[in-house]
């Protein structure tokens, strides 16, 4: 089984890759050259739009999200470097390639200016026009995933502990297995809820990875780990000159995440007065940077995750009733780890064998013993908590006493108490209620008469 440690839903691929799910603008006012582009690059990309004039290219991108944009300077009624200078400062990101007949200085200058990626000399080659798109692409590409790294250092994500695969057997997660497939080829928004540390974000990875958007980003963002002061500029981006400090356009992360999946989690976190432009984004799919005169239109999937009661928050004003009557479209619960039976101990052995590879250091048995504390133990902080008890063990060459189970239930009765420890202990010793019993200090009579109270 392929486990849940191995990567994480960065954009990969070649540049072709990329040239096949990019949407192209081509604004080029001489028919012959605009039917030629148009020709060159119908069949290599996902989607291309053709504008006469500036107009025309102006009307456009208010209504559809482009990734890159090839644009004739020398056109009637605006040059196309004047153009794209006027509409940087409204909030158009893509890369651009401006194509001239005149390699001059001054025009190149100009176009660099005016925020060009690229420059390229009529006539040209078709391989010099592809070289030059997926050059302008790669880099973007690249600038996108820096930015994406960059989010995931500064929420300190542990890559490492980021898995495709919900790891385990049992049926809770077995119906969380089943419902995200159901849900993964949807386009609908996603909300998942649970306790911290129960894998909801494993979760929505695994949303993402199988969909159709997989080869695109995955953007997650804490909320909750983000200054509320920052949160709408981490979000939906700025333009130059929107406050003290903004020197330059700055794409926020719904930009970033654009063709992929943007999980915002802790969704309760985020201020009273963000979530109505929140919900703007999630009916209309269009956002506006700060600063900005307009709209951009967005192309991506939600997934919402809370670790909190939703209803709760909404009685006490803290969450608009109508955002999470928005994104409670599809549900998923993720279950607490001692909700999951024996996986625990299919995950603290894929924990043993990751972490001991990655700090160097040899493996510490998992007993019976062992195992039989696991499966008493309540785990409040669910698979996270598993993951530093085994790497702390690691370090410390032994495993350290975990706190049995003691007042912190969560409601539960002395009943279910009473059949997890003596399952879960049952288990841990792979079926022998002697063990089981010893362990427990109770008699092997007892057992067998709650096993078979329990037709387990």
């Amino acid at each position: 089984m392929r486990t849940e440690a191995d990567s994480a839903s960065a954009p990969q691929g070649a540049p072709d890759d990329a040239l096949a799910q990019a949407t192209i603008l081509v604004i080029e006012d001489e028919p012959g050259m605009r039917n030629f582009l148009e020709r060159m690059l119908a069949s290599k990309c996902r989607g291309i739009r053709l504008a006469a004039n500036t107009a025309e290219a102006s009307a456009l991108i208010a209504e559809t999200a482009f990734d890159l944009v090839i644009l004739d300077n020398l056109m009637e009624g605006q040059r196309g470097v004047d153009w794209l200078r006027e509409q940087r400062p409204q909030g158009f990101f893509p890369p651009a390639i401006l194509m001239t007949a005149y390699a001059d200085l001054e025009t190149a200058i100009q176009a660099l200016q005016a925020g060009a990626s690229d420059f390229l000399l009529k006539p040209f080659r078709a391989n010099q026009l592809l070289n030059t798109i997926n050059r302008c692409l790669e880099g973007e590409r690249l600038r996108r995933e820096n930015l994406i790294l960059q989010q995931e250092l500064r929420n300190n994500v542990d890559l490492g502990r980021l898995r495709n695969e919900l790891i385990g057997t049992s049926p809770a997660i077995e119906r969380v297995r089943q419902v995200i497939a159901r849900v993964a080829p949807a386009p609908s928004s996603v909300l998942i809820t649970g306790a911290s540390g129960s894998g909801k974000e494993v979760a929505a990875r695994m949303i993402h990875t199988l969909s159709e958007r997989a080869q695109m980003p995955f953007v997650a963002v804490n909320c909750a780990a983000i200054p509320h002061d920052m949160l709408e500029d981490e979000l939906f981006g700025h333009i130059k000159g929107a406050f003290p400090g903004a020197d330059r356009n700055r794409e926020g992360l719904f930009t970033s995440a654009r063709g992929g999946t943007l999980f915002l989690d802790e969704i309760a976190g985020l201020p009273v007065a963000l979530q109505a432009k929140l919900l703007r984004a999630i009916d209309d799919r269009r956002i506006r940077p700060l600063g900005s005169e307009r709209e951009t239109t967005v192309d991506l999937r939600l997934i919402f995750a809370a670790n909190t009661d939703l209803d709760r928050a909404v009685a006490e004003g803290r969450l608009r009733a109508d955002l999470l009557y928005r994104i409670n479209v599809l549900h998923i619960h993720m279950p607490a780890l001692k909700e999951r039976g024996a996986d625990m101990f299919d995950l603290a052995a894929m924990f043993m064998d990751s972490l001991s590879r990655n700090l160097a250091m040899p493996k510490i048995p998992i007993t019976p013993e062992v195992r039989a504390t696991m499966a008493t133990y309540d785990w409040p902080g669910n698979v996270r908590e598993l993951r530093n008890a085994i790497e702390r063990a690691l370090i410390l060459g032994r495993f350290t006493p975990l706190t049995a189970t003691v007042g912190n239930n969560d409601g539960q009765t002395l009943a279910e108490i009473e059949r997890r420890a003596i399952l879960g202990a049952v288990a841990a010793f792979d079926g022998d209620r002697e063990a089981a019993a010893a362990r427990l200090g109770i008699s092997r009579k007892t057992i067998d008469r709650r096993l078979a109270d329990w037709n387990a």
